[in-house]
């Protein structure tokens, strides 16, 4: 995991953020207090948070999905860029990381916009599928565990619309997926499924090297 882009020095990712990034102020403070926290390295890189927005911005996305909160950054970001009347369903199962992503959507005026769900979120992503969400989803954002990642893919694969995306983090995995001397579990797992989007002919997919790596898949 990295909170800037993969492989670029220094100098590079620094100057790349100072004539590209227009980041609000209550972004930059809540990338400050996450940058205390012991798990800060989950933060997502703040180049990525306004592509993100960006593509929804151009879809005119009015639906989103957000599975792995953290502190919020990413769903701030995302909130931010959605209509008045945009909404977000946002999966995740940690009380103590939520509760400062909520005092930021609040702060930021777009609490109202950001439904969140306390639990496992296969279980909430069933759940939606269940209650009449299915196809109606125009984007969304998959960053949790890596265990995972295939069923929240198929789970939200189903939740989005066609013409809809979806985004999914940490897809080089601080580059040890090209490196086939490390086998431990979660990069097994990583690898496994890039092969399997790769192949998978119900998505168009761009796999691009910002921050931890970002596939974007198109359903079709």
């Amino acid at each position: 995991m990295t909170n800037q882009t993969l492989g670029l020095p220094d100098s590079i990712s620094n100057y790349l953020r100072s004539v590209s990034l227009h980041e609000p102020e209550i972004l930059i403070q809540l990338r400050d207090e996450t940058a205390q926290q012991p798990m800060k390295q989950m933060q997502i890189a703040p180049e990525q948070g306004q592509f993100m927005a960006l593509l929804v911005q151009l879809m005119g996305a009015k639906k989103t999905l957000e599975v792995g909160v953290f502190t919020g950054y990413s769903s701030l970001a995302i909130a931010l860029a959605l209509p008045p009347e945009g909404r977000m369903v946002a999966c995740d199962i940690s009380e103590e990381y939520t509760a400062i992503a909520r005092r930021y959507w609040q702060a930021a005026g777009v609490a109202e916009k950001i439904d969140l769900r306390i639990a496992p979120a296969l279980e909430t992503l069933d759940h939606l599928l269940e209650t009449g969400h299915l196809g109606t989803f125009d984007f969304a954002f998959i960053d949790a565990d890596k265990s995972n990642y295939e069923g929240y893919y198929e789970r939200s694969l189903q939740l989005v619309r066609p013409g809809g995306l979806m985004a999914i983090d940490n897809v080089l995995w601080s580059g040890k997926v090209a490196d086939l001397e490390v086998q431990d579990n979660q990069t097994q797992k990583i690898r496994a499924f890039n092969q399997k989007l790769h192949g998978d002919q119900r998505v168009k997919i761009s796999m691009v090297p910002i921050a931890d790596g970002l596939t974007l898949a198109l359903k079709l």
